[in-house]
């Protein structure tokens, strides 16, 4: 039996990063009912055996609240660092020589070692090498097989395996190191919906991850190197969702170039009908503010705007000082930009032409019947979730219900802009699909006696891929009353 479950008022979806501020069940429900849709486990920080009782008490909610929960692990990709300094740090002088070596031995103000081989034989003179996060800046002079020569061009203080940023270059290294693959087979055992992977530079970076999981969850690929840029539509047609990363983005390119390629990251996403998150630093003042700044607002604003399908709070929720504020915050930002009324035609800015096939002209027709005859829901049966994502692509202006027999697409759909799952047991007949239809938009308060819904599927039933139908229906008063 399906129960009645928490309807969002709101399209886009709160993706909450969980962590030392918000890890127990309690805060977990917390956030849940500010308006978390979906859950980011982190796989950079905290050992596995501590990660088992937080996706437990995620898949709590499930039957506290009757609504499916959507778990995203992220994996923590390769780390690039460089080696030990004899005192613990030096300060790197503007136009000094410094060179980075294979040599283990503790470091100084002329040297250090850079344990990563990859490197050496991939840059060429020229190149930038970007440490601590960027705050320094190296450019490459000469390279030997074991050395590499640099100018330094931002100096600073540098510690002990400061992060390095490699920009300029596709590095040949693999996306995934051991540790993501000891995590992911950790996640796909605890049963998490979706894997993010870090570090992609190429399409054929997602082949070692998409083989791994073997259909167990959905991969998302964090656009957060230069390099991805280059082969943006490979990349997101080889994907089930983007992320975009902006917090690297941001340290391997000048600030003022991450929000053209944000923007043009959520359009491609969307016209290839894949769900896109924007990512990083959205509310940071809140980790220790109980208020964002204004240009925060404005900036999730403009990826709702924009028309992504889930924005994501970082260490706001995972580790600040008011994370259930946060999210409170997001909820209230994404639903107060949706009431706009400019908002349906912005977020139809993006073109996203229907493929020639029968399931994308359905999903067309449905956005625009739904404005002609004021629809109040577009309802559709699907197994796999594609029918869902074909309707969301159209950014249709009213609720979309989707009704799923598999439990893993309904968690999986919680990432998709609009999508309000339900997992129930699929039908038989036309007639019991146009019932359930109705019983169904009534139980959620989607609809009323008097109302009309659109309803989509497949005939024969349980063909998944198969949406070839498209059906208006009215509620009647006696529906309404038998519902009761």
């Amino acid at each position: 039996m399906t129960r009645s479950i928490i309807l969002r008022s709101r399209q886009v979806r709160v993706l909450a990063t969980l962590g030392p501020a918000s890890n127990t069940p309690d805060m977990i429900a917390k956030l849940f009912l500010a308006g978390a849709d979906a859950f980011r486990v982190n796989m950079s920080h905290g050992d596995q055996a501590s990660k088992v009782e937080v996706i437990q008490a995620i898949r709590a909610l499930e039957k506290r609240y009757g609504r499916p929960t959507t778990i995203l692990a992220d994996l923590q990709g390769p780390k690039l660092r460089v080696g030990r300094f004899a005192a613990g740090r030096v300060d790197l002088a503007h136009g000094a020589t410094f060179v980075l070596d294979r040599d283990p031995t503790p470091g100084d103000a002329t040297r250090v070692e850079l344990p990563h081989r990859e490197i050496f034989a991939a840059v060429e003179p020229g190149a930038r090498l970007l440490l601590d996060d960027g705050k320094l800046v190296l450019r490459v002079v000469d390279h030997e097989p074991d050395r590499i020569i640099t100018n330094v061009e931002i100096g600073g203080p540098l510690s002990n395996n400061k992060g390095l940023n490699v920009p300029d270059v596709v590095l040949p290294m693999a996306a995934l190191t051991d540790k993501d693959r000891s995590d992911l087979a950790f996640a796909i055992e605890q049963g998490v919906d979706w894997i993010a992977l870090s570090f992609v530079q190429r399409p054929e970076d997602l082949a070692e991850a998409r083989k791994l999981i073997g259909g167990r969850a959905a991969l998302m690929a964090k656009i957060e190197k230069p390099a991805a840029i280059d082969r943006l539509n490979e990349i997101v047609e080889l994907c089930d969702g983007v992320m975009v990363a902006r917090g690297d983005l941001g340290v391997e390119l000048p600030p003022q170039a991450v929000p053209p390629l944000q923007k043009r990251i959520v359009e491609t996403a969307r016209r290839l009908g894949r769900p896109v998150v924007v990512a990083t630093q959205m509310l940071e003042s809140m980790i220790k503010s109980p208020s964002p700044t204004r240009a925060e607002v404005s900036d999730v604003a403009t990826a709702v705007y924009d028309g992504a399908d889930a924005i994501m709070l970082s260490a706001e929720s995972a580790a600040g000082d008011w994370p259930v504020e946060s999210v409170a915050m997001m909820d209230a930002i994404g639903t107060s930009v949706e009431r706009d009324p400019m908002h349906g035609d912005r977020v139809r800015f993006t073109e996203t032409r229907p493929d020639p096939t029968t399931a994308d002209a359905l999903a067309e027709a449905a956005k625009n019947i739904a404005i002609t005859i004021s629809a109040k829901a577009i309802i559709c049966f699907t197994t796999s979730g594609s029918t869902a994502r074909r309707v969301a692509r159209e950014r249709p202006s009213i609720p979309l219900l989707v009704l799923t027999p598999r439990m893993e697409t309904a968690r999986r759909l919680g990432m998709l802009w609009g999508a309000h799952a339900v997992h129930t047991r699929d039908v038989d007949s036309f007639e019991e699909m146009v019932a359930k239809s109705k019983r169904m938009a009534l139980r959620h308060g989607l609809a009323n006696a008097g109302d009309r819904v659109i309803i989509m599927a497949g005939v024969p039933f349980r063909t998944p891929g198969a949406t070839n139908v498209l059906h208006v229906v009215s509620i009647i008063g006696d529906e309404l009353h038998s519902h009761k």
